[in-house]
C-alpha cells in the first residue's frame, strides 16, 4: 500500500498527522517482538515537547518554611548564607521543545541496556535550525553510545534531510543521498568499532516517495545480531486502526 501525505488534504482534512505518529510506535513494537531474541524487549515512547507542563505548585501541600527557623530546628545555628554574584548573562530565549515519537529496544541481559532506537521524525524536529541541531545532537549521542538508530521521515511540510545533517555533523556524506536526494526517507545508522578502536558509521538509506510502499530496514541489536524493521507492515496496520484510507 502507498505512503500517504498526512500533512495535506485529503488525509490531513480527516486525520491529524500526530494521530498516526502517536499510534505507530506501539504497532512497531508489536511487529518487532516476534523477531526479537530472548532477552531483548521493545517499548514505545511518546513525548510531546510543549504540550504538557508540570505545575510544581500543585504538589506543594506545605507552605515554604523560614530558612532561619529550619536551621534552628535541625540543630544548625549561625550558618552564613552564600550570596552569589550577579550573573554574567541574562537571556530570554525559547529552548527547542521537540515532540518525540520513538521505539526503544533494550537488552535485559545486560542491565536493560539501550541497544536500538527507532525515531519517527516530527515537524517540530525540522521546523527551526536550533530544532534540527538539537535532533542531530540527540542522534549523535545515541550513536556515540553504540546505539543503532533508525530514522523514519514522512514529514512533507518541512524540506530538510536530517540524515544528511547528521552526516555533516560527523564530517561525512552518503553517496546514496547525493544520488537520490529526498526529504522523505528511512535510514538505519550504527556505529562500529574498527580494529584500531576508531568509530565507523554504517548507514542503510532508503529514499521514499508518496504513493509507494515503505522499505524494510535492518535494526542492529549487537555487532553481529540484526532483526528486520518492517515499516510497511506497521504503517499499514496503523492506518487501518485509524481508518486512514
Amino acid at each position: 500500500m502507498p505512503l500517504r501525505d498526512h500533512f495535506r488534504p485529503p488525509v490531513e482534512s480527516k486525520h491529524s498527522w500526530d494521530s498516526l505518529h502517536g499510534g505507530w510506535p506501539m504497532v512497531i513494537v508489536q511487529k518487532l517482538f516476534p523477531h526479537l531474541p530472548e532477552g531483548f524487549v521493545a517499548v514505545p515512547n511518546v513525548h510531546l515537547g510543549a504540550a504538557f507542563e508540570i505545575d510544581v505548585s500543585t504538589y506543594d501541600t506545605e507552605p515554604p518554611g523560614d530558612v532561619t527557623g529550619a536551621g534552628e530546628l535541625s540543630g544548625i545555628s549561625g550558618t552564613a548564607t552564600y550570596a552569589p554574584p550577579l550573573p554574567t548573562l541574562t537571556l530570554e530565549t525559547d529552548l527547542p521543545e521537540q515532540d518525540e515519537y520513538e521505539v526503544h529496544v533494550y537488552d535485559e541481559r545486560h542491565g536493560r541496556r539501550l541497544v536500538a532506537a527507532v525515531e519517527l521524525i516530527s515537524p517540530s524536529n525540522k521546523d527551526r535550525p536550533e530544532s534540527r541541531r538539537a535532533f542531530v545532537a540527540k542522534v549523535a549521542a545515541l550513536l556515540q553510545r553504540n546505539v543503532c538508530v533508525s530514522l523514519v521521515d514522512i514529514v512533507t511540510v518541512r524540506q530538510f534531510n536530517l540524515y544528511a545533517d547528521l552526516l555533516e555533523f560527523f564530517g561525512g556524506s552518503d553517496p546514496a543521498v547525493e544520488r537520490e536526494p529526498s526529504d522523505l526517507y528511512a535510514v538505519t545508522i550504527r556505529n562500529c568499532q574498527s580494529p584500531r578502536r576508531r568509530s565507523r558509521l554504517e548507514g542503510w538509506y532508503c529514499p521514499m516517495q508518496l504513493g509507494t510502499p515503505l522499505p524494510t530496514l535492518p535494526l542492529w541489536l549487537d555487532v553481529d545480531l540484526c532483526v528486520s524493521l518492517e515499516l510497511e507492515a506497521s504503517y499499514e496496520e496503523s492506518c487501518r486502526y485509524l481508518r486512514i484510507a
